[in-house]
């Protein structure tokens, strides 16, 4: 099979990792992809939004399959594209990917198909918005209605962090029009879960469950950011779980997608609580998460490229994925300055040796090379370190050690990723 990866994070270099691994590939690209991907793909100059240049180069070089990494692509209609040129995408449609491209809709659908989720109302008006918070308090969540890179939710624990918040989004408009809609929500407690399934419209499969650690310092203080580490399994994650999220979350809403008439393909991320009353849905994304990518691709047993491909045909009903019983710790290596306003530059060294610990893999997201051919850092997450073993303890204490081998006095990591 001849496949086009898109992308250029750490997200896309798992994915770009594992699909390498199958014996049914002939060739693979990226674009635009990274120093890292590019030694496992050819990387092609096309931004991941260029969804008419990703379309020519796909009709080009006879791609039989392209795997989006990021939702940017989807929500611009990528997959709609490539299905007019009949090229097979393990994404969703324009219409599908609003699971993701608007909080609002998200909302709407969980209500429409009985899926528990936080109270929330839509606001287009700051002043109905503020009023909304001074008559119910906090701590409430302010979130962008539309697309943020990871950054358009606020928990807030006081009014005066909400009405800023909402001033942030609707006003000063800091994310665009992400933020000239929002949706405010009661704040609910207990323990948050990222589960992924893979989708072909009617059917669905496990893909597996992460702890996804959002705060940007140690034991989760600071603002939110793209992702400062994983770890899969989730913790609490039990096959009796896993049963009840898929029937009771993931079924449900394929269901209620196909009943609107924009049936879900490709990788269906929930953001999931689990409260004194059960699991309730946060979000919904339409692609893998990252750094959760990173943590759940080490795991997986079975060839993961003719899962994306039944993905496609519509062919995932009798379909089964084996998974590994260890578990992966994934550590973030980020840019100071990380998430206002990452230093770039840094030189980065001594991956060979964080790769040759056992267990250990390294994958790129913000890197570039220098002329010189030095590495170094070009946006706000940069590496992603990430460790497999059979305990939790042994997983978390191979990623650090991965993480102390390498050179980067440009960056900085949470110390807490797999330990608390």
């Amino acid at each position: 099979m001849r496949v086009l990866v898109v992308g250029s994070g750490g997200r896309e270099h798992a994915l770009c990792w594992a699909i390498a691994a199958s014996p049914l590939l002939s060739q693979l690209w990226c674009a635009p992809g990274n120093p890292g991907i590019a030694e496992l793909a050819t990387c092609v100059p096309i931004e991941a939004t260029d969804v008419a240049g990703l379309v020519a180069f796909a009709l080009a070089n006879a791609v039989d399959l392209v795997v989006p990494g990021p939702e940017a692509p989807l929500v611009a209609g990528l997959a709609d594209a490539l299905d007019e040129a009949v090229i097979a995408c393990c994404g969703p449609t324009k219409a599908a990917a609003r699971l993701e491209g608007s909080k609002a809709f998200a909302k709407e659908l969980c209500d429409a198909a009985g899926i528990p989720t936080a109270r929330w109302e839509r606001f287009d008006d700051p002043e109905a918005a503020r009023q909304f918070v001074r008559r119910r308090g906090a701590p409430i969540v302010v979130k962008a209605d539309g697309l943020a890179a990871g950054k358009g939710v606020v928990v807030a624990a006081t009014e005066d962090e909400a009405l800023a918040a909402i001033e942030s989004m609707m006003v000063d408009r800091t994310l665009g029009e992400a933020g000239a809609t929002v949706v405010i929500e009661e704040c609910l407690t207990g323990e948050e879960m990222s589960f992924f399934a893979l989708c072909d419209g009617a059917h669905a499969i496990p893909l597996g469950s992460a702890r996804d650690y959002k705060r940007v310092g140690e034991g989760d203080r600071g603002p939110n950011t793209g992702g400062m580490g994983a770890v899969s399994p989730w913790p609490g994650m039990t096959p009796e779980l896993e049963k009840a999220v898929m029937e009771g979350i993931i079924a449900p809403t394929l269901a209620e997608m196909t009943r609107r008439g924009c049936p879900f393909r490709g990788v269906l991320f929930a953001g999931l609580m689990r409260t004194a009353d059960g699991m309730v849905v946060i979000e919904f994304n339409a692609r893998f998460g990252d750094p959760e990518c990173q943590a759940l691709m080490p795991r997986l047993r079975s060839d993961l490229l003719p899962a994306l491909q039944a993905a496609c045909d519509g062919e995932l009903g009798d379909f089964d994925l084996r998974w590994k019983s260890a578990v992966s710790v994934a550590v973030v290596l980020a840019a100071h300055g990380y998430p206002e306003a990452p230093r770039r530059g840094g030189a980065i060294r001594g991956l060979e040796r964080a790769t040759a610990i056992a267990g250990v893999r390294v994958f790129q997201s913000g890197t570039e090379r220098r002329s010189d051919g030095v590495l170094v850092a070009s946006s706000g997450r940069v590496l992603t370190v990430c460790a497999t073993a059979p305990s939790l303890g042994a997983a978390s204490g191979a990623a650090y050690e991965g993480v102390a081998a390498i050179e980067f006095p440009g960056g900085f990591c949470r110390p807490d990723i797999g330990v608390a």
